[in-house]
């Protein structure tokens, strides 16, 4: 809609009006967004930006994919909304196409309008089949801003909402990170010892209904499992009757180079929860989907869940068009490809500035870790420095970046690469040239 404001009024009017997530409001200044198409976005002074995140690590398709537009206007003309009591063409169509890209095994789906919602009812789920109640999550991790899925966030963002989020029945374990272990360990030795860790909470613990797994942790480093521990972690749910639920909102659609995470060590979780890339987030949508026991319980158990939105039709459309585009652009195998070019990218990178401590990733999923000492991996910025509002390395590297034209998602003491699957091999070089620049300001503070 054509408005008089200018650019700068409408950053005032948003900045005045609205709340910044996650952050301090004071010095807020969003950032005017005009337009947008294919791997660039647009502001209100006609200056055009690589989007080297795909903004909140969703825009998988990248931006203005026709068909998926093309859908979402189809679905206003024909059925805007229905409640969800009701069958509908889009939801037995899209449903029908989860059974095809799915790991083979997940049956049957609840729809909802976000990743935290379809976390939130993942734990609802898991409560009502097991008839227990504690969900083991990990501490570096993010699930949502709801209540039970902060209350399962292991970053700095649940510490706001304690000590209500103490009451949502979750505890913690320590993550999977082999360039910095939280246990002290080193891999291959340590013999996958963060899973027996795992296991030895679920001994003690009464009550385990569900152990919780980012396969690959998302937002708070790209933390890539070695190849045994999803299996190992599958086979010690098994032994003890929990269910294993794996967050794939940010690691699903192709994003690794499978279809979920899950794919590339041959897993099948009970639950798996997705979002973001399920419509390129050009509507919100999450799934929920459980394998064809734990739906067996809910013939003769009240299915005590639901919202106005589930399985909302304009919400379903897009998110079938997404899937044929990303078939028809082939871009799984896609992700697979330009993955291991970017890859060599960031370790050439990491080669020439002092200030990059570890780059790990997998498919078109990236995370460079700045350090202020590399061999004491001491990192420039702590979780303590977010909460309470230090100024940040990596948002001045971040900062820099913009300035040359490329945005990246930044977090405490790292980035998350993760452009559009579309990427070209020309623009992963004009992101990689901007990092080149802008890393002279982490390196400018590295300690000898």
């Amino acid at each position: 809609m054509p408005t008089s404001l200018s650019s700068q009024e409408i950053t005032e009017l948003t900045r005045k009006l609205n709340y910044g997530t996650w952050r301090f409001q004071k010095g807020w200044s969003p950032l005017h967004i005009v337009d947008a198409e294919g791997c660039f976005f647009i502001d209100g002074n006609g200056k055009r930006y690589l989007d080297f995140s795909s903004q909140l690590m969703c825009v998988n398709l990248g931006h203005k994919n026709s068909a998926v537009i093309e859908s979402i206007a189809a679905q206003a003309r024909a059925l805007p909304y229905i409640a969800p009591g009701y069958a509908t063409d889009v939801r037995a169509e899209l449903s029908q196409l989860l059974l095809e890209v799915l790991p083979q095994g997940l049956e049957k789906f609840f729809f909802t309008t976000s990743g935290t919602d379809a976390n939130e009812a993942a734990f609802k789920i898991a409560r009502m089949f097991t008839g227990k109640t504690k969900i083991i999550a990990r501490y570096r991790s993010y699930h949502g801003s709801t209540m039970a899925s902060i209350a399962a966030t292991g970053d700095p963002r649940r510490w706001p909402v304690e000590p209500a989020a103490k009451g949502q029945g979750v505890i913690f374990a320590p993550e999977v990170n082999c360039y910095n272990c939280p246990i002290k360990h080193t891999y291959p030795q340590c013999d996958i010892a963060c899973a027996d860790y795992l296991e030895h909470m679920i001994e003690n613990e009464s009550d385990v209904a569900a152990v919780l797994v980012e396969p690959v942790v998302g937002t708070n480093g790209v933390l890539v499992p070695p190849p045994e521990y999803l299996p190992r972690l599958r086979r010690i749910c098994d032994r003890y009757g929990v269910l294993l639920i794996a967050d794939e909102v940010m690691s699903g659609w192709g994003r690794t180079g499978e279809w979920f995470a899950v794919d590339n060590w041959k897993v099948t979780p009970d639950i798996l929860v997705t979002a973001k890339g399920i419509t390129s987030a050009y509507v919100p949508l999450g799934v929920c989907a459980t394998t064809k026991r734990i739906a067996d319980h809910f013939e003769d158990h009240i299915f005590a869940h639901g919202h106005t939105y589930e399985a909302h039709p304009m919400t379903l459309a897009p998110a079938i068009a997404t899937i044929h585009e990303m078939r028809r652009l082939n871009l799984v195998a896609r992700s697979r490809e330009l993955g291991g070019y970017l890859g060599e990218k960031l370790q050439e990178l990491k080669a020439k500035h002092p200030s990059i401590g570890d780059v790990r990733g997998i498919g078109l999923f990236w995370a460079i870790e700045l350090v202020k000492n590399r061999t004491t991996k001491k990192p420039f910025n702590t979780m303590e420095d977010k909460i309470t509002g230090k100024p940040l390395v990596v948002d001045k590297v971040a900062g820099e970046m913009a300035k040359a034209g490329v945005t990246v998602t930044s977090w405490i003491s790292h980035f998350v690469i993760a452009p559009p699957l579309i990427i070209e091999k020309s623009e992963i070089d004009q992101g990689i040239a901007a990092f080149d620049q802008a890393l002279a300001i982490a390196d400018a503070l590295v300690e000898d």
